[in-house]
């Protein structure tokens, strides 16, 4: 029996993602890989510290990590986006009206 879309049971993924920090004071390194099973993605990014700034690891650390976080989700975004496209989709449909324009 063939169901429609809406009627299959949900299902469950699971992704991975590593992030790997490297320190090379007074640089900060990230390095996020994340696999869907299906793709591998990578992202890196980098945090420098001012000789002037106090050395606190920490934020050398979260800096470099979202930025590479941040950069991975553009990824994303943009691998769904040329998905989108090539199934011959818009990738949001046209804003309805909450209400007639008066005349």
């Amino acid at each position: 029996m063939t169901r429609a879309v809406g009627d299959r049971p949900p299902s469950g993924k699971e992704w991975r993602l590593n992030l790997y920090l490297s320190e090379h004071d007074p640089a900060t390194t990230a390095r996020v890989v994340l696999d869907t099973g299906d793709n591998v993605l990578e992202s890196c990014a980098e945090a420098h510290r001012s000789p002037y700034d106090v050395a606190v690891p920490e934020i050398g650390d979260e800096l470099a990590a979202g930025r590479a976080l941040i950069s991975l989700g553009r990824e994303l975004l943009r691998s769904a986006a040329d998905d989108i496209a090539a199934a011959g989709a818009s990738e949001e449909p046209a804003p309805v009206a909450l209400w007639s324009p008066q005349e």
